[in-house]
């Protein structure tokens, strides 16, 4: 596995999958981590990373169940999770994601594509495959504007996509995408109170996850808006706001697609608009 970025192009990726239950596993590659749903009807994945790691995702799904996945669950449009959409759509697969995630691809690879998502949704949907219940739910302008969680209600898993970042530090609140700070920590409230001790959590990125730790990420993120807030108060405008670097405080990991001057600078634009 190789840490996470957006424009790797010509890094060799190693993967490795994770077992869940019989019939859950995560598959981590290089973008979002990929969760697969295999059972008697066949096999179905969350997310499918960048496209050209198509093939080799593919072997490794058809190393657990041979055949192509019935379906595809975008959780956002970005291309690190739906950049093998072509690749799996032209094999057979249906990919399923929310309204505005179709729009969006819609926007970059126009109406013909297979990229596009050949059933969407607007609040939830659910999906019946495999003896599970899959319950999709959309939370508005958290992570973007067409975020999706999954729920596989039977087994106790939930993959959160990107409103999770299990990195250790904060996440990557897509503004221009009709993201959040406050929208996001809304959605993370809302999943933490519907989920018990026992809940498996597959974040977008990072390693497989519990509620224990999610309340950790909710507490990183409030105390970071606070701190945003706090310097914004002085009547700061947001070379001021860099120029305090509020976020210091908090002494977190950055990565480098994603160092905190971003973060502040993404805060600050998402919580100026309060």
């Amino acid at each position: 596995m190789v840490a996470f970025c957006w424009c790797c192009s010509a890094i060799a990726v190693e993967f490795r999958t994770h077992k869940l239950t019989e019939h859950v596993y995560v598959l981590f590659g290089q973008g979002g981590n990929i969760a697969i749903h295999v059972g008697d009807d066949g096999t179905y994945i969350i997310d499918d990373q960048f496209a050209r790691l198509s093939t080799q995702i593919k072997k490794h799904i058809s190393a657990l169940k041979p055949g192509v996945p019935e379906f595809v669950i975008n959780t956002h449009f970005h291309g690190d999770h739906t950049g093998g959409n072509e690749a799996f759509s032209l094999a057979g697969s249906h990919v399923i994601a929310h309204d505005n995630v179709h729009k969006r691809l819609v926007k970059k690879h126009g109406t013909a594509s297979a990229y596009l998502p050949r059933v969407s949704f607007d609040q939830t949907l659910t999906l019946n495959f495999n003896n599970e219940q899959a319950h999709i739910a959309h939370f508005a302008h958290a992570h973007t504007d067409g975020d999706a969680v999954v729920t596989f209600t039977k087994a106790n898993i939930v993959h959160m996509g990107d409103l999770y970042f299990n990195l250790g530090g904060l996440p990557f609140v897509d503004v221009d995408s009709g993201g959040s700070v406050d929208g996001l920590l809304r959605a993370l409230r809302d999943i933490k109170a519907a989920i018990n001790d026992k809940t498996v959590l597959i974040p977008g990125h990072g390693e497989v996850s519990n509620k224990g730790e999610l309340v950790q990420y909710i507490v990183r993120i409030d105390k970071a808006r606070t701190l945003m807030l706090k310097a914004m108060a002085q009547g700061a405008t947001q070379q001021e706001v860099l120029r305090l670097d509020p976020l210091a405080e908090l002494n977190l990991p950055y990565t480098n697609w994603l160092p905190r001057e971003r973060v502040t600078q993404l805060f600050y634009r998402s919580l100026a608009k309060k």
